[in-house]
């Protein structure tokens, strides 16, 4: 059984396991080395100053990159925007995505001094590894050289995007058709420790699991009553904190909770439900 802290610093796959799916680009550290030398210093600078100000804006930045390598391979193009709304920046589980104008400042940066040559997709990498550091996460070599992809299609990211009321049999499905590992699907779900979610995506949980008007069993109950006050019968609309106390900072505090059955989306709770996926918690 790997440790906690064994597993959280293996977030750094996160990079590679996103190369993978890259639309079999070849990609590389240093991609801009000569090209555009100051690429990297200058989208730490911009995220740098942005989470000081804003540090609740890293767990979207963070998952833009994942719901965009998900879906078409981490090509930028959840970042396209169409006039009749159907792109995939429209499609219901990237609503709740914030931050696009961070991305925009990063690219109109580069562009200033490397016009027409870095990628949306590869600020979109950059920002994601950045804002993890910056908010006391890991830090990884980004290998670029993607190329930005020109379609976007809002079913496509409605029926790729995995719920957050997914059990493990489709959770491990997907990760699998997208060239990524059981390992993987549990190092990534370690991005859950920061950031926040609407009672509306747990609510279920906590008065309707079954259609009974019950809960999920899998909850720790002491963890129940503190949800329960947070998002009562009729509520939809609060926040809570995925990760109790420390939802600002990326630590590995998230697989404590799930070991715990504190997970707080059906997703989060899968991961004790299958001998592969809990081994690593």
């Amino acid at each position: 059984m790997a440790s906690i802290s064994t597993l959280f610093f293996q977030l750094i796959t996160l990079a590679f396991a996103f190369n993978i799916v890259a639309n079999g680009q070849s990609l590389k550290v240093g991609y801009y080395q000569e090209t555009c030398p100051d690429l990297e210093p200058l989208v730490k600078e911009i995220v740098d100053q942005v989470i000081s100000i804003s540090p609740t804006l890293a767990p979207p930045l963070l998952r833009m990159h994942f719901h965009d390598c998900f879906v078409r391979g981490c090509d930028g193009s959840v970042l396209l925007e169409s006039p009749a709304k159907k792109s995939e920046k429209d499609a219901d589980p990237n609503l709740s995505l914030r931050g696009f104008e961070i991305i925009d400042q990063a690219k109109a940066a580069a562009e200033k001094v490397c016009p027409g040559v870095v990628s949306c997709a590869d600020i979109l990498a950059l920002v994601a590894r950045d804002v993890t550091v910056a908010v006391k996460g890991p830090f990884w070599e980004v290998e670029t050289g993607r190329r930005d992809g020109r379609a976007s299609i809002k079913s496509e990211a409605l029926h790729k995007l995995l719920a957050p009321f997914s059990n493990i049999s489709t959770l491990k499905k997907g990760f699998k058709k997208r060239g990524l590992s059981v390992k993987d699907l549990v190092v990534l779900s370690g991005g859950h420790t920061i950031g926040i979610s609407h009672c509306s995506s747990f609510h279920y949980r906590l008065y309707n699991f079954t259609g009974r008007l019950d809960t999920d069993p899998s909850l720790d109950s002491k963890y129940v009553k503190k949800l329960k006050m947070k998002c009562k019968p009729r509520d939809q609309n609060s926040i809570v904190e995925m990760d109790p106390g420390s939802f600002e900072t990326f630590d590995e505090s998230y697989f404590r909770l799930v070991a715990k059955r504190r997970g707080l989306f059906k997703s989060d709770a899968a991961l004790l439900d299958d001998i592969e996926t809990k081994a690593y918690l």
